[in-house]
């Protein structure tokens, strides 16, 4: 089954309360919560995803997909472990060795939360194989991270079907999130391709029927 997991990177102060509850009426399954630095991104939203989060863990039951655009992973994990997400996912470009990224897989297993590595466009899928064992998700950036709107690179999807293809030879049953650019236009190939969580942020929040929107999204 695919998923829809909405990004709240674009939605508005001073709607945020009205559109998340919109969003679950919606039946989104996930809120995902863009972490950025400044440094690891070029864009800072600590201070707001982390109140968006808290606000979001007050009034909804709908679990939180994190992923962290960051330079400094582990604080940033404990930061979010309070709120009991249902994924902490780092970029493995932020990891300096093949041991920090054992050391933040360890540090997000320990408190009971699942564990997701996200890869650039630019990163080979190979970097990632000898840790599948150890996660349960892949996020592959479609576009670079730390910017909204922008448009899908078309040569990511092949990289999905990559890594869909070493999943199955390799019997290994994780999920592969897709995130930036996607449209209801779009979305297709790469669920063809094997992803089973789509990320959609002003895909969903700039348009005028949520619901109908996150179905379409769901290639239903």
């Amino acid at each position: 089954m695919v998923e829809i997991s909405t990004s709240i990177l674009s939605v508005k102060k001073e709607e945020a309360i009205k559109t998340f509850y919109e969003l679950e009426v919606a039946n989104t399954n996930y809120f995902h919560i863009d972490v950025m630095d400044g440094k690891f991104v070029p864009k800072n939203t600590l201070e707001i995803m982390n109140e968006y989060a808290n606000t979001i863990k007050h009034i909804s039951n709908i679990p939180l997909d994190v992923h962290l655009m960051v330079k400094d992973i582990k604080e940033n994990i404990l930061n979010y472990i309070e709120l009991r997400p249902n994924i902490i996912t780092f970029h493995i470009e932020a990891c300096n060795n093949k041991e920090e990224v054992m050391e933040c897989i360890k540090l997000i297993k320990e408190n009971n939360i699942k564990v997701g590595i996200a890869i650039k466009p630019a990163t080979d899928i190979l970097e990632i194989y000898n840790f599948l064992p150890y996660i349960h998700m892949i996020l592959i950036m479609t576009v670079e991270p730390g910017l909204g709107g922008q448009k899908l690179i078309p040569e990511t999807i092949k990289k999905v079907k990559d890594l869909k293809n070493y999943l199955e030879e390799n019997k290994i049953e994780i999920d592969i999130e897709v995130d930036g650019g996607i449209k209801e236009n779009n979305v297709t190939n790469l669920i063809e391709a094997g992803a089973n969580i789509i990320v959609a942020g002003t895909a969903i929040v700039d348009s005028e029927d949520y619901k109908k929107t996150i179905k379409n999204l769901r290639g239903n």
